[in-house]
C-alpha cells in the first residue's frame, strides 16, 4: 500500500494523469464528500484528477499513513493549490493486484 500511495502522490504532483490512472482498477470509484460527488471508472477518475489536481495546480504532501491491511489504508495529506490549503483524509482500498478500487475522500 505504501508503494501505491507514494506512486499516486508522485503522479498527481507531476500532473501525470496516465501514470495516476495506471494505479486504479478500471471500475474504481472515488467518492469525495468535500465536492459532493462520486467518480466512477477510469473516465470518472480522469475527470476528478483533471479537475481537482491539474485544474487547481494541487500539490500533495503525505502527512501520515495508517495501514490496516495489505489492501486498505487511511491516509492524511496536505493539499495546497489555487484554492489555498486543506488537509485531506483518504480511505484507500486496493485489490490483491495492488490496484486502487475505491477512495473515500474528505477534508478535515
Amino acid at each position: 500500500m505504501r508503494t501505491t500511495i507514494g506512486a499516486l502522490i508522485a503522479a498527481t504532483n507531476a500532473f501525470d494523469i496516465e501514470a495516476a490512472l495506471a494505479l486504479f482498477a478500471s471500475d474504481a470509484i472515488i467518492d469525495d464528500v468535500s465536492v459532493g460527488d462520486s467518480f466512477i471508472g477510469h473516465a470518472g477518475v480522469r475527470d476528478y484528477l483533471e479537475r481537482f489536481f491539474v485544474g487547481y495546480h494541487t500539490a500533495t504532501r503525505l502527512l501520515s499513513v495508517d495501514i490496516s491491511s495489505k489492501t486498505q489504508a487511511r491516509v492524511r495529506v496536505d493539499f495546497t493549490g489555487d484554492f489555498g490549503h486543506e488537509i485531506g483524509l483518504l480511505e484507500i482500498l486496493a485489490n490483491v493486484g495492488a490496484l486502487i478500487i475505491r477512495v473515500d475522500a474528505d477534508l478535515e
